[in-house]
């Protein structure tokens, strides 16, 4: 069998019904129920009837995204799925994969991504913040347009904008303050980027204003158990494999605050000797990113039981 990574989807990838695919698998519906025991309401029919409105609210976001990310991994094992050589996740995403590696189980992880995500939403008020892709730009450019941008205000001014996804060669994501993201968009297209699109997302994530909810996150990281993981994770904040729960709680508490660098973690998949890269749960946002990040991978999406049996069949 071929080495492959399984990798999990983040804040984005979510829809309506997205688990109905797997139609009434068992291992779904016990996940589904956990989950809801440790929320204390009904996750498999906000997912299944959304509205639509309900589930992109990131207090819910958060959770159901882990939620549908873990029940993927569990039909994948249920079903005869190997284990891959390394894990990680975009953003959000890597909470499953902690869970995926036995770092956290899906009952204490769901409640802090639960307040992971009500934290985050506090700590910049709706409509305050921003966040904009960034498209047809070298991330270096992004960096430096973003310094452009906040230099252009005050001194002393409390606008703020920076790189804060680094989703493939071409695409970056800013995040800051409303008028300081407004600012770089203009100044980045001025600059040559092919297109500067606001994100439709309630609060600047990743960014340096996420560090109020990161202190608050810390504190619940550290009652919080972690266990000694079973499979490599490999961290978006550092581009590194953890194995002590204090290193873990402490990436984990960075992140919210700082870079998603995916593009760096392919490429520190592939140094594992992989050569398959598996987007565990919905859409196919991530297994898109793979072949524009390094040709010689190939993505994979996971997400009912016709791409589970397209996925062993690319493995054999």
């Amino acid at each position: 069998m071929k080495k492959f990574a399984f990798v999990f989807p983040g804040q984005g990838s979510q829809a309506v019904g997205m688990l109905d695919g797997w139609g009434d698998h068992p291992e779904v519906l016990g996940t589904l129920a956990e989950a809801s025991d440790a929320l204390g309401e009904n996750v498999g029919h906000l997912i299944h009837e959304g509205p639509k409105e309900l589930l992109s609210l990131t207090t819910n976001t958060q959770p159901v995204m882990l939620v549908a990310g873990v029940a993927a991994w569990r039909v994948w094992r249920s079903e005869g799925g190997a284990l891959p050589s390394v894990l990680a996740g975009h953003s959000l995403g890597e909470y499953a994969a902690l869970v995926a590696s036995g770092v956290l189980t899906l009952a204490r992880a769901a409640p802090l991504v639960r307040f992971r995500a009500i934290a985050m939403q506090e700590a910049v008020p709706v409509g305050t913040g921003a966040m904009a892709a960034i498209l047809g730009m070298d991330a270096q450019k992004v960096i430096a347009g973003c310094a452009e941008a906040q230099a252009s205000f005050d001194a002393g001014s409390a606008e703020v904008v920076e790189a804060v996804n680094f989703n493939d060669p071409a695409q970056t994501v800013i995040a800051g303050s409303k008028a300081a993201v407004d600012k770089a968009c203009e100044v980045l297209k001025a600059n040559g980027a092919k297109r500067a699109l606001l994100l439709p997302v309630s609060a600047p994530f990743h960014s340096s204003l996420m560090k109020p909810a990161a202190e608050r996150l810390k504190a619940e990281l550290a009652a919080t158990e972690f266990a000694p993981p079973q499979i490599p994770v490999i961290n978006n904040i550092d581009v590194t494999v953890e194995a002590d729960a204090d290193r873990i709680r402490n990436a984990l508490y960075r992140q919210a605050f700082g870079p998603v660098r995916w593009v760096e973690c392919v490429q520190a998949i592939k140094t594992h000797g992989v050569d398959t890269i598996v987007e565990c749960g919905p859409g196919k946002v991530l297994a898109g990113m793979v072949k524009r990040i390094d040709a010689e991978l190939t993505g994979a999406s996971m997400y009912d039981p016709a791409s589970l049996a397209d996925v062993k069949t690319m493995l054999a």
